[in-house]
């Protein structure tokens, strides 16, 4: 038998097991099915040693339990550091300009649009920018060039001689 056929057995034998008595410890269905998950990938990422054990089982359960309890543990720091900042923010501006310049940003290629957001909405420096995806600043000031122009043609209102069939502006050229 293969060490993936072992722990496919385990698997079908004790999953729904497992996540019953995670769910008596959390009493959260999804924290329990998260934590037995984690136990299984455990025992994949070794599954010579998951083969030797006298129980595997008992050793998927007790993983499990320890995997629950730290996310639990760490889940009340954070709660806790949120209680003392205070509420959040409001992040998500409901105004037409900033929903269209959102929908606008989607449109764009992904290097274009990480460029734009990194530089004129967290304000990194083109260097920063750079450094952070990886490339060479000449690079992020040709997205960002690109980037505008094509900002400029999506947020404007449409001509009709530039509108394609579908209703909405080519910029493509």
């Amino acid at each position: 038998m293969s060490d993936g056929d072992l722990i496919g057995e385990l698997y079908a034998g004790c999953f729904r097991r497992l996540v019953v008595q995670l769910y008596a410890v959390t009493g959260d269905l999804s924290e329990a099915q998260e934590a037995v998950q984690e136990a299984f990938t455990r025992a994949l990422a070794a599954p010579r040693r998951t083969a030797e054990l006298e129980n595997p089982e008992a050793w998927l359960r007790r993983v499990a339990v320890n995997i629950a309890r730290s996310r639990y543990r760490r889940r009340r720091v954070l709660d806790g550091l949120l209680r003392r900042i205070g509420p959040p923010p409001v992040v998500a501006d409901r105004e037409p300009e900033h929903l269209a310049l959102l929908a606008a940003l989607r449109d764009l290629p992904e290097g274009q649009r990480h460029a734009l957001a990194l530089h004129y909405l967290v304000d990194l420096p083109v260097d920063e920018v750079a450094e952070t995806l990886g490339v060479s600043a000449g690079t992020i000031k040709s997205r960002l060039s690109r980037g505008r122009k094509v900002l400029a043609l999506l947020l404007t209102d449409p001509d009709p001689d530039t509108t394609t069939t579908t209703g909405r502006t080519d910029v493509r050229s």
